[in-house]
Formats: C-alpha cells, structure tokens, sequence
C-alpha cells in the first residue's frame, strides 16, 4: 500500500515543530500541514514571552535559589490538585515533566543553541500552605531572544529535514477528517485555501479552492487549543469559575480555534478536562492590535493596588502575580468581569512587563544594551505605549481626576472617591515601617528579599499617592483568552487513547491539543512557564514514538 509519508503532523507551532525535527533525525518521511500560511510558522510560541520552567538551574543557583526536583514536585502536585479518575495519565505526564524540567531539559536546549536571561521571574506565587497552588521559589526561566529564539532551533531543524527531502510543508491546508483506509488511522483530508500574504498573526482568507487527501502509517495532532473560539470557551466554561464573561480580549489569534480536538474525537479519540482552562486576569486591550480583538497580559510586581469593580481590595492572597484562577474565580462570582489596577509612574515603570515577544523588543533582539536601557528608563518604551494609547489606561497627576477618568471607562460610575482615598491611605500608612499587618505590603518586603525582584520586578516600598512618585495611574484589567489545560488522552508515548483507554491505532498527540501532555498535565492551575515547555516535551515524546512505530 503506497504511503504518501511515513508520518503526518497537524500543526506547525512548537509542538509540531519539536515533533518533525524529532522525525528527521530518525530519517522518517514527514508531511507538515498547516491551515495558516508560511510566515506563521512557530504558531503562539513566536508571540510568547520565552517564559521556562526549570527546576535547580545554573541560573537559580547563582541568585541563591534552593530548588529541588522533591520541592518542585510537591508544588506541581499542589498546584494541579488532581482527582479525577481520568487524571491517570495526566499525573504520569506530570511526573514525567518535573523529572524532565529537573534533569536534561536545559542541557538539550542549551546543545541547540537557546540561551537564558539571568534573572529568574517568580510566577504564581500562591500564597496559601506548602502543599497548596503556586511556586516555593522562583523558576521562570526567560529565553534569550523569547519566543522567536524558543522556535528558531527547531524550525532550523525541521528545514533542514525539507533540504533532506524528508520534509514536505504544506501550509494553507485545513485539515477536515481523519480516516481509516487500513488497521489504522491513516488518511488525511480537508481544504486547501487559498495563498495569503496576510502577516504573522494577522487575519488570512478561508476562501477554498480545492481539496487535499494524504497518506501515512501515523498522525501526530499538535492543532493547539480553543482560545480563539470564544463560544467555545464559553461552552466548556466550568461553574466553578462562576459565570462565563460575556466579553474578553483575545491572547491568540482567531485560527486557534480548537476544530482539530473535535475532529480527532471523532476519528475515535477520548477528550478530557474539557472545563480545565487558563486564562489571565491582567488583560489590556493592544492599542496596536496584530489580530482581531488583540489583548495583552500584565505581568504584573507585587505593588500595585487591585481592586474589583466597586473599588474594593481583592481578598488575600490575591495580589498581582499570586494566583492566576483563583482570582479568575473570584472576579466571575462579583456580578463585574473587570478590575483595576491603581498604582503610579514609580511602581510601573520597575513592575510592569508586558508578555509578548512583540512587547519586549530588547530581549527579543537579543540586545544588552536594550535591557540596559530599560533598566535605566522611568517607564519602558511599550509600557508607556500603553499609558499614552491604551484604551485601559488613565493616567492623571491627582487621585480626583483618576477617579473621573476611571469611571468615564466603564457603563456605571462605581467607584467612590472618598472610598478609594481611605483605602489607598490606610495602605500608605503601613509603609511607613518594617512592620505592617497589611499582608501585601509583607509580600512586598518579601519580594525584595530575592535579588531578581529587588533588580527588576519589585519597587521599593512607598506611598502610592506620594507627589514624588506619580502621576497616578489605573488600569482596566480583562479576561484574556489563552490556554486549553484539557484536551486528547494520551500515554507517555503521546499515543492517542480511545474511550476504552486503548491506543487509537496510528493517532498521537503532542502540545496543547493534549493538554500539554496526557489530556491535562496541569491539571485545574499551572505553574507557569510550562507551556512551551510542554509543547516541547510531549512534541519531542511524539516525534520519537511515531518514528519507531513506523521503522
């Protein structure tokens, strides 16, 4: 029976790249197809931020950070809380990932070339016992060069594999059905739409102008998730989280769109954790938008005051940077799908970064003397962008002009301005000494404690309304679409898995498509810089095991 490729990949992001690279060096024939054009090859991992996590690294060791792959453990577990019966193989996948991120990841991207920012970032920081959410230590692991320098060594690989004849790319076709013309899965077909010059991440035509069917011995999907389909996200919304927002911004484009996970249920595949999901709290809406209804997450520092709709603090221990969707819960349970962030110049300009390769034009470009720049700037270029165009953004030198403008963006005038001075004082006040019960301003001081935060990441402690230290600012935070922690069982040999829980004969699956890895190796919260991590991981685990199911 005459075989088009020994293997078929569905998917051109990172997990789909790190899985075809693995297929080259086992000298398999590969066909890559994607629904969107050339120049988006990378997928969202060429928008990302770079963010890694690694677990005792050279870098975590020279800022005094004691990690450990048992500490880690302990906070993954913590952090995803599974019990579900079809949590099986997502724990194996988990484990499997901490063993991965405490051993020879860093050593196998570093053999290709990928470098690492010195400072070590402190995500999700929890903020409740040992055993509960969030990271004991610092473990964000920026890439030199953020997402574009994460993709550049594999898409060098999977070209080179295309100089070697191994490796056919086939973008502008969308993949409509998988089928059996055997045993297993073997068929591929759908659309093929016609050319775009549409740039990266921008809108590209669904026009049709013909039809495609290739053969192979296995599919590898690596589709992605479900962000960009906001009815989607709405109808797998879980009640936990209470109400699904009727508005948010969007952190991926349109195409990621989730059609492939029906597709492969379809073909026989189990999907689970379809309620699990990730997305930010810190979204604001891109003054100079790539795609349709392009947002931006805040990566926020400890200091600024976050208030929900009516004015009122968030309850602890939800301060910026601590808990992702336990202040998604939060928020959706108000009766408001926004909040606000007030603080001033000071605290921006050393706390605020913007996730995005776009957004970090120094690390991106690789150049020192940009960090140093940034470092030495009031406010970073981008950052103040936003304050000079952000539709998000008030920025005013007297907290009775905040308040008006702050108002004047939203439908109802909630916030008080008598109300929102006795809280921004009483903060004030417990800055005035070492000692406070204000249990953000302890954060605070607990941040500065580690020499990343104290660099970059965390102000010195200070009044907010301090003349000195404005003008005052707010930010109008929204829901922002982005990850799927659900998807396509797996094994630890990224094969698909039916409802019966054997192997979908000829069907792997890799990145978030599969839940990263097992269908929700999250499981309900993510450390974070375990997306492309995953991507990678389950990508290269899929890439080795469909090369020797078809030698």
């Amino acid at each position: 029976m005459a075989y088009d490729a020994d293997v078929i990949v569905i998917g051109a992001g990172l997990s789909g790249l790190a899985a075809t690279a693995e297929l080259v060096d086992a000298g398999r024939r590969v066909i890559l197809v994607d629904q969107e054009p050339e120049q988006s090859l990378g997928g969202q991992a060429h928008w990302s931020f770079g963010g890694l996590f690694f677990v005792d690294s050279p870098e975590q060791r020279r800022l005094r950070i004691k990690d450990s792959h048992a500490l880690a453990l302990q906070d993954w577990l913590g952090t995803a809380a599974f019990d579900r019966p079809e949590d099986h193989w997502p724990r194996k996948w988990a484990e499997a990932y901490v063993d991965f991120a405490a051993g020879e990841k860093r050593s196998w991207l570093h053999g290709q070339g990928v470098r690492f920012f010195p400072v070590v970032g402190w995500a999700e920081r929890g903020g409740y016992d040992a055993q509960g959410h969030g990271n004991s230590v610092p473990r964000f692991h920026i890439t030199w060069g953020t997402g574009p320098g994460l993709v550049a060594p594999f898409e060098r690989r999977v070209r080179e594999g295309v100089a070697r004849g191994l490796v056919q790319l086939k973008f502008r076709h969308r993949v409509c059905g998988l089928s059996r013309s055997a045993g297993g899965v073997d068929t591929v077909s759908g659309e093929v739409l016609e050319p775009s010059g549409a740039e990266r991440g921008r809108p590209s035509s669904r026009e049709v102008t013909g039809s495609f069917e290739f053969r192979a011995q296995a599919v590898i999907v690596t589709s992605g998730g479900i962000g960009g389909n906001h009815d989607l996200v709405r109808a797998n919304w879980p009640e936990r989280l209470g109400t699904p927002p009727q508005r948010m911004v969007s952190g991926v484009p349109a195409h990621v769109d989730g059609r492939m996970l029906g597709i492969t249920e379809e073909a026989g595949a189990r999907l689970i954790n379809r309620d699990r999901m990730w997305h930010y709290t810190e979204g604001i809406q891109n003054w100079n938008p790539i795609w349709d209804n392009h947002g931006i997450r805040i990566l926020p520092g400890p200091s600024s005051l976050w208030l929900d709709a009516r004015g009122d603090r968030l309850p602890v221990p939800l301060f910026p940077g601590f808990d992702t969707l336990g202040t998604l819960e939060h928020i959706m349970k108000s009766g408001y799908e926004y909040t606000w962030f007030v603080l001033n110049q000071r605290i921006i300009g050393k706390e605020f970064t913007l996730s995005g390769s776009e957004q970090n034009p120094d690390l991106t470009g690789k150049s020192v003397r940009g960090v140093i720049d940034r470092a030495r700037a009031d406010v970073a270029a981008p950052v103040k962008a936003f304050m000079d165009n952000g539709a998000d953004f008030v920025v005013e030198k007297d907290l009775s002009s905040l308040v008006r403008g702050m108002n004047a963006l939203t439908k109802e005038p909630l916030i008080d301005e008598g109300a929102l001075r006795r809280t921004i004082t009483a903060r004030d006040r417990e800055i005035a000494n070492p000692f406070t019960k204000d249990l953000q301003v302890t954060a605070i001081h607990g941040a500065r404690k580690f020499l990343g935060d104290r660099l970059i990441r965390a102000a010195a402690p200070h009044r907010i309304l301090d003349p000195k230290a404005g003008p005052l600012v707010a930010v109008r935070l929204n829901i922002l679409t982005r990850k799927t922690l659900g998807g396509l069982e797996t094994d630890l040999s990224s094969r698909v898995l039916t409802e019966g829980g054997e192997p979908l004969p000829g069907v792997y699956a890799a990145g978030e498509a599969a839940g990263f890895g097992g269908g929700g190796v999250h499981g309900y919260r993510s450390l974070e810089g375990t997306f492309l991590g995953g991507c990678l991981f389950s990508g290269r685990a899929a890439g080795r095991a469909a090369a020797k199911s078809v030698g």
